[in-house]
C-alpha cells in the first residue's frame, strides 16, 4: 500500500487578509409553508413561468397545488418533466430545444439538485443562445438569464443558493460544472414540508453531501485572493462569512440527521436538516468544496452509484489525509459538536470531531467505505488522474493532491483503514 501522507510536506494556510465573501439570492424565505409564497413571489416578476422538475415531482400534489397557485394570480406556466439525476447534458439540450427566450420570463426548479441545477443552467444558456458547452468553466457565461426562483425538496445539495450547475456529459464521460455569479437564484423558497416524504436513501444520500459541504468549507483552503482572482474565479477560499454558516450548519446536522434517520416524519429534524443543508450551500458558494468531491466524480462515473454516497464513502480518509494541514479546525469542530473539550489536547479533539462525522454518516445508513460502492482497485489510478483534472476543486483543498497521494487514499478507503495513519 502506497502512503498518502508522506508524498507531499503538508504545509498550513490561513485567511491573513481577514477576508468574508458571500453570494446569495436576492429573497430567501424559509420555514415550513411557504411554498405557498411561490405565487405570490413569481407574479410579481413574470407573466410566463417555466417550472423545471421531475417526473416524480410533476406527479404530487404540491405540485400541482403550485400550478393552481400560478394560474390564480394570472401566471401562464409550462412545465418541463425530464429532469434525470446527475442532470445530463442532454436534458439541458432538450429543455432549450423546446423553449425559447421570449416564451419564458422566469423560471422556477423545484426538486432535487438536478431540477434546480437545470433551470439555472437552463436560464442563461436561453438568453445567452449557443450550447451549454460554450459556458464549461468559471466566469465564461456572458450575461444573465431570466430570473430563476429555487425550491428544494431534498436536504443536502444547497444548489438552491449556489451559483454553479454541474452537469454530466456524456460525451466527455464527465461532470462538468458552469460556474458564475450569473447563474445566482433571484430567490430561494425553502420548505421543510416538501421534503417529509423524501425516500430514505435519498434522505442518506442528500444529508452526507450536505455534512461534507459544511467540512470541506470549514477545513479548506485559505487563498488570501487578489482583485483579480475574484473577478475570475468563483472560490475564494476559506473566509470569515462562509465560516459563520459552516459553523451553523454543522450544529445544526450533528443532531438533525441522527433524527431524522430515525423519525423521517419529524418536521423540526426536516427543518432543521434543511436549513443546515442550506448554510452549507452558502458557504461553498464562496469557500467552495474540495478533495472528497474531486475524487468522487470519477468514482461516480464508474460505479453508478449517488454522489452522496460517494462523498460518504470517501470523507473519512480525505479527512484523515487533510488532518495535518487542518488541526486547529477540526478541534473547533470537535467542541462544536460537544464531542470534545477545551482542555482536551487539540489533536484528540480533532480526532474526537472526525469520529462524530463518521457516526452521523453511519446513523444514516451512509457508505464508510470505497468497496461499499464495488469501485475495483484497478480502477484507482484512472480515479486518481481524472480527479486531478477537476483544477476548481483540488485548489481547494487544504492539503496538495497529486495523483499519487489519492491513490493512497483510495487504498486506505478501499480496505476502510480508519487509524490515524500519518
Amino acid at each position: 500500500m502506497s502512503a498518502p501522507t508522506t508524498a507531499i510536506e503538508p504545509r498550513r494556510t490561513e485567511n491573513e487578509l481577514g477576508l468574508g465573501l458571500l453570494r446569495q439570492p436576492t429573497t430567501v424565505l424559509f420555514g415550513p409553508g411557504q411554498r405557498r409564497q411561490i405565487p405570490q413571489l413569481a407574479a410579481g416578476i413574470a407573466e410566463r413561468v417555466l417550472l423545471v422538475t421531475d417526473a416524480r415531482m410533476a406527479e404530487s400534489p404540491e405540485f400541482a397545488a403550485l400550478v393552481d397557485g400560478l394560474a390564480e394570480r394570472g401566471v401562464t406556466t409550462m412545465v418541463y418533466a425530464g429532469t434525470e439525476p446527475d442532470l445530463p447534458r442532454r436534458n439541458v439540450v432538450d429543455i432549450t430545444d423546446r423553449f425559447s427566450a421570449s416564451a419564458v420570463d422566469a423560471i422556477i426548479g423545484i426538486g432535487g439538485g438536478s431540477c434546480m441545477d437545470l433551470a439555472k443552467v437552463a436560464s442563461v444558456v436561453l438568453a445567452n443562445g449557443g450550447d451549454v458547452r460554450d459556458y464549461y468553466g468559471e466566469f465564461v457565461v456572458p450575461g444573465p438569464g431570466c430570473p430563476v426562483i429555487t425550491v428544494p425538496t431534498t436536504g443536502g445539495t444547497g444548489a438552491e443558493v449556489t451559483c454553479i450547475s454541474v452537469i454530466y456529459d456524456e460525451d466527455k464521460g464527465m461532470k462538468v460544472g458552469v460556474a458564475s455569479p450569473h447563474l445566482e437564484a433571484y430567490a430561494a423558497v425553502i420548505d421543510p414540508e416538501l421534503t417529509l416524504t423524501c425516500p430514505p436513501g435519498l434522505t442518506a444520500a442528500a444529508g452526507a453531501d450536505a455534512l461534507s459541504h459544511l467540512i470541506e468549507s470549514f477545513t479548506g483552503r485559505a487563498k488570501n485572493p487578489s482583485a483579480d482572482d475574484l473577478a475570475t474565479k468563483l472560490y475564494a477560499g476559506k473566509n470569515l462569512l462562509a465560516d459563520t454558516y459552516a459553523r451553523t450548519g454543522l450544529a445544526l446536522l450533528n443532531t438533525s440527521l441522527p433524527a431524522v434517520a430515525v423519525r423521517p416524519g419529524d418536521l423540526q429534524a426536516r427543518s432543521d436538516t434543511l436549513f443546515g443543508a442550506y448554510c452549507a450551500g452558502m458557504a461553498i458558494n464562496t469557500a467552495g468544496t474540495a478533495g472528497a468531491h474531486a475524487i468522487q466524480s470519477p468514482i461516480g462515473n464508474l460505479t453508478h452509484t449517488p454522489h452522496g454516497f460517494g462523498i460518504s464513502a470517501l470523507l473519512p480518509y480525505v479527512m484523515r489525509y487533510n488532518l495535518p494541514t487542518r488541526v486547529v479546525e477540526f478541534a473547533q469542530i470537535g467542541r462544536l459538536l460537544g464531542v470534545a473539550a477545551p482542555t482536551d489536547p487539540e489533536l484528540t479533539q480533532a480526532h474526537r470531531a472526525i469520529e462524530r462525522i463518521e457516526e452521523i454518516l453511519a446513523a444514516l445508513g451512509a457508505p464508510l467505505d470505497l468497496r461499499t460502492l464495488g469501485l475495483q482497485p484497478g480502477d484507482f489510478r484512472f480515479v486518481a488522474d481524472q480527479a486531478m483534472l477537476a483544477t476548481r476543486l483540488t485548489a481547494n483543498n487544504p492539503r496538495d493532491l497529486t495523483a499519487d497521494s489519492i491513490v493512497g487514499i483510495l487504498e486506505r478507503g478501499y480496505d476502510g483503514d480508519r487509524s490515524w495513519w500519518q
